[in-house]
C-alpha cells in the first residue's frame, strides 16, 4: 500500500486499482480506517483526535487526493501529499 502522507503517527495510503468510491486509508498505529476523499465518510475506527486530523487534512487536500486516486487506478507513480501541520 503506496503511502502518500504521514503525520502525528498516522499513515495515509492508498491501493493500487482499489475499489470504488474514492477514498484512503489511514492507519494509526492498531486502528485503520478508510475515509472517502469527497465524503469525509469513515469506516472503521481511529481515536478522536486522530480521526479528527485526518479528516482535516483530507479538507485541506481534496484536489490532491482525487489527482492521487485517478494515478492509483492507473497504476501510475503517486505523489507524496504534504502532512498536517
Amino acid at each position: 500500500m503506496p503511502e502518500i502522507s504521514r503525520f502525528l503517527g498516522i499513515i495515509i495510503a492508498m491501493y493500487y486499482r482499489d475499489h470504488t468510491p474514492p477514498h484512503f486509508h489511514a492507519v494509526y498505529g492498531d486502528y485503520e480506517v478508510t475515509v472517502q476523499i469527497g465524503t469525509g465518510e469513515v469506516q472503521g475506527f481511529l481515536p478522536r483526535r486522530a480521526l479528527a486530523a485526518v479528516q482535516e487534512w483530507r479538507r485541506i487536500h481534496q484536489d490532491e487526493l482525487v489527482l492521487a486516486w485517478e494515478l492509483a487506478r492507473n497504476r501510475e507513480a503517486l505523489p507524496r501529499i504534504p502532512p498536517l501541520e
